[in-house]
């Protein structure tokens, strides 16, 4: 225990983050995340966005599912797109180097009339991508209401629909502010209650060019 505590102790705290991280279990991470328990995976949801991007981190050993972190990444205060996509690119290789994630669930792009709206987001989803690709980490994407539908079995639920269900399933606290942050957690248990596939699913820059030779530009 006093090792333990130890270890605890040694967690770094330095100045805030961009990020706002809540609810998570630094206990976990302070027991060596870096050493996985044997039998483990860990699940790094990603809900993109241009203003607010949220995560999830769940690890599920022997069929029970723990939550690590979750929360937003805020992107309003970046003057400029540019700029926005950098800091997602960032934030994510980090979130990544701190949990060593086995797979990214992503939501995949959904179909909007603000033709901008949907360029920028693709472009956010995009980003996200590269830091899991850069790792080599097998991405999954998932439709929304394909994640609504698996977390709560309904294809058309509110967002404080599945963030009770999310709350129930992983047991913490009500937190209204993080909507994005508890939607990314959806999208971490849909893959793993879709027994890890999806219809789309991408393990490196190699396979991506491959699965999309129209994206390449001679």
């Amino acid at each position: 225990m006093q090792s333990l505590r130890n270890k605890f102790n040694k967690i770094p705290r330095g100045p805030p983050l961009d990020f706002l991280i809540c609810q998570g279990s630094p206990l976990f991470v302070a027991m060596g995340i870096e050493n996985k328990i044997a039998s483990s995976k860990i699940i790094l949801g990603l809900d993109p966005g241009t203003s607010v991007m949220g995560y999830g981190v769940i690890v599920v050993q022997k069929q029970e599912i723990k939550l690590l972190q979750f929360g937003v990444i805020h992107l309003k205060k970046y003057v400029g797109h540019e700029l926005k996509l950098k800091k997602i690119y960032d934030r994510v290789n980090q979130i990544i180097e701190d949990f060593m994630p086995d797979e990214v669930a992503l939501e995949a792009p959904f179909f909007g009339k603000n033709v901008q709206s949907m360029l920028k987001l693709g472009r956010a989803q995009g980003v996200a991508m590269a830091a899991a690709l850069t790792h080599g980490i097998p991405i999954n994407e998932y439709a929304p209401k394909k994640v609504k539908q698996s977390v709560t079995g309904n294809g058309n639920a509110s967002k404080e629909q599945v963030a009770a269900m999310i709350q129930n399933l992983l047991k913490f606290k009500k937190t209204d502010y993080l909507l994005d942050a508890t939607d990314a957690l959806a999208v971490a248990l849909c893959h793993h209650f879709q027994g890890n596939t999806s219809t789309k699913k991408t393990q490196g820059w190699g396979a991506f060019l491959s699965d999309n030779p129209k994206r390449i530009k001679s």
